[in-house]
């Protein structure tokens, strides 16, 4: 007679690295955690997530003796549980991608136990969880990030809205948010129909258009519907622009015992201030301490090669997905970076963009001040780099001995 498949995920002989230990698989409504380790009977208990429970749970993991806690990062339902757990335990949080378990015997509790078995045997990878004060820096970041976001919506909405008018602004004008593009708007608002004396108010010499081509660009058919569409506009970007001020001071706040390590960062070409503040956001100010080296730093972030390599072939290096906020901002970085002339990281992306195109090359500059934001931070050292002479010598010293082995290869001494 066959035996009847039971619920529970089998035991196996591991090493055991853990001595006690909790499994969490963690939902928004509740948290299935598992028990197990030296001396204890294997046990599973559900939890709500409201926090009297999160509180029992905490109090059931000390009465059994657990010093470790192991949880997939589960949107953002497992923020609560790490805030309540993280003073009395070790918590590890884990990439749900690492945590993949036998298909088609997938429940809550199966999850749970296959946590905490992976956590005994010292097989999970925790993921970088900064401390309060960082995590509190990368919200007040990330969420101004959003604003300013919506805040070029906003401006795009003004040009569909003057489009829509039949108003060229943008064809004659290089910045429709300067000075006078602003001027003009405010004008057109306000139902100003002498165009030509409202051009004269605003009009300077720096501007490439002549007087008579901008009467043409904004000669159109403004309606009471676009005066009212722009000033709904201009309320909101009003609004989100104060939004913004207020977050800029919350980060002065939270980062007013970090200044050194944001003049520091500012040494790079490419990094002024907003992206200093964000690389600290999130790196935090210590990144030895969490990633040991540059590359598992660059990794993390997702701004260097993946590896994907099958009988001896290499197969695509595509980037992995890593921090987007970080490469973004790394990327941005580097734009900035290769306008500065004399400079190391100008003369690589030169070379790098003639062999492998402008966007790679990018990305390979924001892998090279992301390295230098690791060194410098561990360090405490102002950035120093190659000059441009001494990385032509480097360049023409590789050079020449590829040659030579070239010439080698068909017999030919030099």
């Amino acid at each position: 007679m066959k035996k009847a498949p039971t619920s529970e995920v089998p035991r196996v002989h591991f090493e055991q690295v853990v001595s006690r230990g909790c499994g969490l698989d963690v939902h928004e409504k509740n948290v299935v955690a598992t028990v197990d380790g030296a001396e204890l009977i294997r046990e599973t208990r559900t939890f709500d997530t409201y926090t009297g429970s999160l509180n029992d749970l905490r109090d059931w993991l000390q009465g059994h003796g657990v010093t470790h806690v192991a949880m997939e990062s589960t949107g953002v339902y497992w923020k609560p549980v790490f805030n309540i757990l993280e003073e009395d335990f070790t918590v590890i949080l884990v990439n749900a991608r690492h945590l993949k378990n036998v298909p088609g015997r997938k429940t809550d509790r199966k999850d749970s136990q296959w946590i905490c078995r992976l956590l005994l045997a010292g097989l999970l990878k925790a993921s970088f969880i900064p401390e309060e004060k960082i995590r509190q820096l990368r919200d007040v970041n990330r969420y101004s990030t959003k604003l300013t976001q919506q805040l070029a919506s906003e401006k795009n909405r003004i040009q569909k809205v003057l489009e829509d008018a039949n108003i060229k602004l943008s064809s004659v004008v290089s910045n429709t948010s300067g000075v006078v593009s602003t001027g003009i708007i405010e004008g057109l608002m306000a139902g100003r129909t002498d165009l030509e004396a409202l051009i004269d108010e605003h009009y300077h010499g720096k501007l490439k258009v002549g007087r008579a081509e901008l009467l043409k660009a904004i000669t159109g058919r403004m309606t009471d519907h676009h005066r009212f569409m722009l000033r709904q506009i201009k309320h909101h970007m009003a609004y989100l622009e104060s939004q913004i001020a207020v977050l800029q001071q919350e980060v002065e706040r939270l980062l007013a015992d970090d200044r050194e390590s944001i003049e520091l960062l500012k040494t790079i070409p490419g990094v002024n201030t907003l992206n200093a503040v964000k690389m600290l956001a999130e790196v935090g100010t210590s990144p030895e301490e969490t990633f040991g080296n540059p590359k598992r730093l660059a990794k993390w972030a997702g701004i260097c090669p993946g590896n994907n390599e099958s009988g001896g072939k290499r197969m695509s290096g595509r980037t992995t997905h890593g921090n987007k906020y970080l490469k973004s901002l790394l990327v941005e970085a580097a734009w900035a970076a290769t306008r500065t002339k004399g400079t190391y990281l100008r003369a690589k992306y030169d070379s790098m963009a003639a062999r492998k195109g402008r966007k790679k090359a990018l990305l390979i500059i924001g892998h090279k001040i992301l390295t230098a934001a690791y060194i410098v931070l561990t360090a405490r050292l102002s950035y120093m780099a190659y000059s441009v002479e001494e990385f032509e010598r480097r360049r023409n010293q590789k050079r020449i001995a590829h040659l030579q082995n070239e010439l080698k290869g068909l017999g030919i001494r030099v």
